[in-house]
């Protein structure tokens, strides 16, 4: 009987590949080989190498070569849902990537490449729903990240490097170990907001000025009051894959 084979996969063409382009409404080129059945990367997309967008996304791929660094223009990664077990180095050479999702793969810590830290113009990085227990501090160099997917991971802390990045606006980290003097923290959104700034005291205040300042205030006190209440959960729409978003508990989600 020996071993169950492997399934073959759909074999992409050329052919396919390129009516597999699509114009985004900003008028750029994506090649969505989504939900394809596709188990290796297939070679013939190198020669449409000039596309701006790649989507491998919900495939059986388990390994991306290192010739992706023949796709100098892209900007736009989605590798989410495969079975990605590492990335190769070269993803470094892809210096105008914007946005890379590689949630829900089984990727560890040790199969993070180092050349992830020389993505110097990566704004949202999805790394949810991997075995991933610690986090190379590395990733701190990556200074225009705006946004982190860290949710469902084996994380016990978030180095300070990447949590002071200058432009981070969310960090998910939802549904990690964190031992209970980590939990106490908010890790839904570690990044320290001023919302009401106070210069001066009401008392350094002239009349006329007082008035007008407790006007603004209670015109915004009554906007607050009719506008719907959000969950407390913070929202990470963008750090969320179409399979993540369905429960809180993610073992039903996760790849095998």
């Amino acid at each position: 009987k020996g071993k169950a084979k492997s399934p073959k996969g759909k074999k992409i063409t050329l052919k396919i590949a390129k009516n597999s382009i699509r114009i985004t409404l900003d008028g750029r080129r994506r090649l969505d080989l989504s939900k394809m059945g596709i188990t290796t990367f297939p070679k013939c997309i190198l020669k449409l190498a000039d596309v701006d967008e790649l989507d491998l996304s919900r495939n059986m791929l388990k390994k991306i070569p290192g010739s992706i660094e023949k796709f100098e223009k892209l900007r736009w990664l989605d590798l989410h849902s495969n079975q990605l077990e590492e990335l190769p180095e070269a993803i470094g050479k892809l210096q105008n990537l914007f946005y890379l999702n590689i949630c829900n793969n089984k990727l560890t810590s040790s199969s993070l490449p180092e050349g992830l830290s020389l993505l110097k113009n990566l704004h949202i990085l999805n790394l949810g729903l991997n075995r991933i227990d610690s986090i190379p501090t590395t990733l701190g160099a990556l200074k225009e990240l705006t946004e982190i997917g860290l949710f469902d991971n084996a994380l016990t802390a978030i180095p300070k490097s990447v949590k002071r990045l200058p432009k981070l606006k969310k960090l998910n980290v939802e549904r990690n170990p964190f031992p209970d003097s980590i939990k106490e923290e908010d890790h839904s959104d570690p990044i320290k907001r001023v919302e009401t700034l106070h210069l001066v005291q009401d008392k350094d205040l002239c009349s006329s000025c007082l008035k007008m300042c407790k006007g603004e205030r209670d015109k915004l006190q009554q906007l607050m009051d009719v506008t719907p209440k959000s969950s407390k959960k913070s929202s990470f729409s963008s750090l969320l894959t179409p399979n993540s978003t369905a429960m809180n508990n993610q073992e039903e989600w996760r790849v095998r």
